[in-house]
C-alpha cells in the first residue's frame, strides 16, 4: 500500500512538473512570425553586415517588460537553439537585443555562415510556439 501511495505521489509530482514547466513560457500568438529583411538567403555581402529584423503579428518590447504579444530579437550566428524552455544563452554565437533593437551590424570571418532569429519574451525565453525565421546562409567576401 505505501508503496502505491509513494508512486501515485511521484506520478503526479512529475505531472505538475511538466505542467510548470509549459507555464513560465509565454504563448506566441497564432500566425506571428519573424524574418530577414536583410540580408537575404544566399547574398554575399562585405563586412560589417547589415542585419535587419522583420516581425509580423506581434510588438517589439525590451527584455524586462512583460507585455502580451511582444518580444525582442536574438540573432543565432553558425548555431541553432538547442533549449527553447529557457533563457537563450549570451555569446557571441547567441546575440541578444534586448533593447527592442530591430537591426544590428555585425562582422564576420570571410566565408559561408548560418543566421537565425529567435523571439524572447521578456525573460529571453522562446514562447510557446518559437516564433523564429528560416536559418537563412551567407557568404561573407
Amino acid at each position: 500500500m505505501f508503496g502505491r501511495l509513494m508512486i501515485g505521489i511521484c506520478l503526479a509530482w512529475a505531472g505538475s512538473s511538466a505542467a510548470m514547466a509549459d507555464d513560465h513560457q509565454t504563448a506566441s500568438p497564432k500566425g506571428a512570425a519573424v524574418y530577414f529583411i536583410a540580408p537575404q538567403d544566399g547574398a554575399t555581402v562585405s563586412n560589417p553586415v547589415t542585419v535587419v529584423f522583420g516581425l509580423k503579428g506581434m510588438g517589439v518590447a525590451p527584455a524586462g517588460v512583460e507585455k502580451a504579444k511582444t518580444g525582442h530579437h536574438h540573432l543565432l550566428i553558425d548555431t541553432p537553439l538547442e533549449d527553447y524552455e529557457n533563457a537563450v544563452p549570451a555569446d557571441e554565437m547567441h546575440r541578444h537585443f534586448g533593447g527592442g533593437q530591430t537591426e544590428t551590424t555585425v562582422t564576420l570571418s570571410p566565408g559561408k555562415h548560418t543566421l537565425q532569429l529567435v523571439l524572447g519574451d521578456h525573460n529571453h525565453i522562446p514562447h510557446k510556439p518559437p516564433v523564429q525565421s528560416q536559418r537563412i546562409t551567407i557568404t561573407v567576401k
